[in-house]
């Protein structure tokens, strides 16, 4: 609820935008509009907003200069989004259906929108259709399954059977592809190794020129093909193609290049693609062949570090010091029923927990490219290195830390860090290794994870040391909240906790409540406590990893 209201800009002066939402996991910024009417048509006026965003949004001083308060928040946020080469999509949501006039504008707005070599981005349609089934796939987003029926041409499919799989080879119209459930928010590629790459890079927008010219029939010969697998595949009367479980596993990029040139391409025919369709129920066999379908063409290494020697090293030491425990290296790895909870760690969470604590740069934890691109180096040493035991210590530590950021708030946070959980935690876990470098008077160290867990268990104090740290983190964000902002500046929380300064601010407010707390009534036996467990050894601490 909190993330989904920090996303709203609308009311006066939003500039023709309803709301902005960054994800992070997807490296995209959606910019919103919606238009709810009760009427059966709508005209192409959402349209042309849409298209007015756009070419304000290249602009983002005189924009900042003139939104509503909520717009200029998001505005900070986006313009270090941007910074981060993240791609830019906007959505018209409406409740209605565009009139052919509308239709003709969307086409050639997505044409301008894609051509831009500057500002880059892509529109896309919500209409009731697309609404209903997202809500479909909010019911079941644990594990979506993709069912689709498509009608094959006849003597453009050959249907086969080989190594014991059934297997569909089949020319696909351009215009059918658009019909595949799932490409727009991403749960058609759950098994591919990486998401959508936007339209910047060289291989997308050579597809995206092929499209708009008039070599568009020999699309089929410029493109490899899509490989997609399901759980069954069913072929009824030589033409109808029932698929359940879909998922493509290489073609994501074609497919959501396809996409934004909806409207051209629903306007050419004679247009194919080739596409291998696989009944593979198998979940390890469908692994194998989504790594191996994504070899032929460069695949970026934070998608493939789960190959990497050291992290299989990891694993593999991880594994025989907790028999029951597992390290998940690949996306859509589930461990076997047999395995504790307690002890399944995640690659990308590691990742996030090493940079936030041995790193001491939780700002950097939201991005997991430079987690595994940048600073992989620093941060997966080899495992004679880094001992297991601490790995779980700080599994240990972020699961005390998830308990209180909950819709129950137990420590009753501030609205604006609870609508940042896809990086403030990782601030609190920060937060909890300070509250153990600060009293031991090695503020420019790293105490080790195991070590503070050990410390606290015993006198079952890590609540209260989880409750502290997030009470520190909430005190620092509302300081640097009430601190004067520059003419036309409003305070962002989203850049204040991506930015290294939060982090002063941070060990400025432990500082304090550690200073404070002998002037509580009582409170000189508690710090006394406190500071007898969160006092370590020299030994126990070690300088930061670098990552900046």
């Amino acid at each position: 609820m909190n993330e989904a209201k920090d996303c709203i800009t609308d009311g006066a002066d939003d500039k023709q935008i309803d709301a902005i939402v960054i994800d992070d996991e997807k490296s995209t910024v959606f910019v919103i509009q919606g238009k709810f009417i009760g009427a059966d048509k709508v005209d192409a006026e959402p349209l042309r907003e849409v298209l007015s965003s756009w070419i304000q949004l290249q602009d983002l001083v005189r924009l900042q200069e003139v939104a509503n308060a909520r717009l200029k928040r998001k505005l900070s946020d986006v313009a270090s989004a941007l910074d981060d080469d993240y791609d830019v999509a906007f959505e018209l949501i409406t409740t209605s259906e565009l009139t052919p006039a509308a239709h003709d504008d969307l086409a050639t707005f997505q044409e301008q929108l894609a051509s831009d070599d500057e500002f880059a981005a892509t529109i896309n349609l919500v209409d009731p259709d697309e609404l209903r089934r997202r809500y479909d796939i909010a019911l079941d987003k644990e594990n979506p399954t993709i069912k689709h029926t498509l009608t094959l041409e006849r003597g453009k499919y050959l249907n086969m059977t080989t190594g014991g799989t059934k297997a569909v080879l089949a020319a696909i119209q351009l215009k059918d592809c658009l019909r595949f459930p799932g490409i727009k928010d991403g749960t058609l590629f759950q098994k591919n190794v990486r998401q959508s790459l936007g339209l910047n890079n060289a291989v997308n927008k050579a597809i995206k020129s092929t499209i708009y010219s008039d070599k568009h029939r020999d699309f089929f010969f410029f493109h490899n093909g899509i490989t997609a697998i399901c759980s069954r595949l069913t072929l009824v009367d030589d033409s109808t193609l029932t698929l359940q479980g879909l998922s493509v596993v290489n073609g994501c990029q074609s497919l959501n290049t396809i996409l934004s040139c909806s409207e051209r391409v629903k306007e050419i025919d004679d247009t194919y693609i080739m596409f291998r369709f696989y009944e593979i129920p198998q979940r390890d066999r469908a692994d194998r062949i989504s790594i191996s379908t994504n070899t032929q063409s460069a695949v970026k290494p934070r998608d493939l570090r789960s190959n990497d020697k050291r992290v299989l090293s990891l694993k593999k030491v991880f594994e025989q010091r907790y028999p029951r425990g597992y390290l998940v290296t690949k996306r859509g790895e589930v461990p076997s029923a047999d395995k504790d909870k307690r002890f399944v760690l995640d690659l990308s969470e590691l990742g996030k927990f090493l940079i936030s604590w041995h790193s001491q740069r939780p700002n950097i934890a939201y991005s997991e490219n430079k987690i595994f691109d940048k600073y992989f180096e620093q941060l997966f040493k080899r495992p004679e290195e880094y001992r297991p035991e601490n790995a779980q210590a700080l599994s240990e530590w972020m699961g005390q830390i998830w308990r209180n950021w909950g819709q129950e708030n137990p420590l009753g946070l501030n609205e604006s860090l609870l609508s940042m959980k896809s990086y403030a935690p990782y601030h609190h876990l920060y937060a909890v290794s300070m509250c153990f470098a600060i009293p031991s008077g090695a503020p420019d160290r790293v105490p080790n994870p195991r070590a503070c867990l050990d410390a606290v268990s015993s006198d079952g104090m890590t609540e209260r040391i989880v409750g502290i740290a997030g009470t520190c983190l909430n005190t620092a964000l509302e300081a640097a909240a009430n601190e004067p902002q520059p003419a036309n500046r409003v305070f962002s929380s989203h850049n204040w906790i991506k930015a290294k300064t939060c982090l002063a601010g941070i060990n400025a407010a432990i500082r304090q409540y550690f200073a404070m707390l002998p002037t509580l009534p009582g409170g000189k036996e508690l710090s006394k406590s406190l500071r007898d467990a969160l006092t370590l050894p020299a030994g126990e601490f070690e300088y930061r990893w670098a990552a900046d």
